[in-house]
């Protein structure tokens, strides 16, 4: 069974491994093929994992001081609504980037790994609930900013 305060750790060591996994895959990339010629499904791989990867840095950055760990997951007393740069259109923009580079990932790689995605999407939503909970408990304005902004992708 484990340890009370054991979930930061446990997440930090499944984030390690899935690194792990994805430096070994990269060093073999013909795991699970999805296309006998594979540019267009590379290309468009690399395109998504660009576009994650500036989605997931740019949010970081607008976030500044207001960021937190998802290990952590707490609201802190200095911490404010941001809703400039992309979090005018979107409340998760970094869980949206990350997914995106994954499957960008995968992609670029040719494989079917790419639908490892999916339950990590799954999780993904799972924290975010979690996180919109704490944050809409804590933060005046949030449930509105709520009202104006999409989950992980911008309403139309």
């Amino acid at each position: 069974m484990a340890a009370p305060n054991s979930g930061p750790v446990l997440i930090r060591a499944a984030k390690m491994f899935f690194l792990m996994g994805l430096i070994a895959q990269a060093l073999l990339p013909h795991l699970l093929p999805i296309a006998t010629e594979p540019l267009p499904v590379q290309t468009a791989g690399t395109i998504l994992f660009t576009a994650g990867l500036a989605l997931a840095i740019s949010a970081r950055i607008t976030l500044g001081a207001n960021w937190t760990d998802i290990e952590q997951g707490a609201v802190g007393n200095r911490h404010e609504v941001v809703a400039r740069g992309v979090y005018r259109f979107i409340r998760h923009p970094i869980y949206t980037g990350d997914a995106l580079l994954i499957l960008g990932f995968e992609l670029a790689l040719n494989s079917w790994l790419c639908l490892i995605v999916l339950p990590l999407c799954v999780y993904i939503r799972g924290k975010a609930h979690e996180e919109e909970a704490r944050l809409a408990a804590a933060l005046p304005g949030y449930k509105a900013y709520c009202e104006t902004t999409g989950r992980f992708l911008p309403r139309l």
